[in-house]
């Protein structure tokens, strides 16, 4: 995967990352809360979290000073 390949992924990955997020919000705001729902899309979510901070890594590599 190149660089501009692995950016496009990550701006991808981000915005799921929001929508999952207002997702999320909206089950916890409403009336009717399903807990396995709720789950589901927070596990979905950490991964997601997970991915973005593994392509994040490789793009910007830690410097030491």
């Amino acid at each position: 995967m190149t660089e501009e390949e692995m950016r496009k992924r990550l701006e991808i990955l981000r915005i799921e990352h929001r929508d999952l997020d207002a997702a999320i919000d909206a089950l916890m705001t409403s009336g009717s809360v399903e807990q396995m729902q709720v789950a589901r899309l927070k596990k979905r979510k950490l991964k997601l979290k997970d991915q973005i901070t593994q392509i994040e890594d490789y793009l910007i590599p830690d410097i030491i000073a």
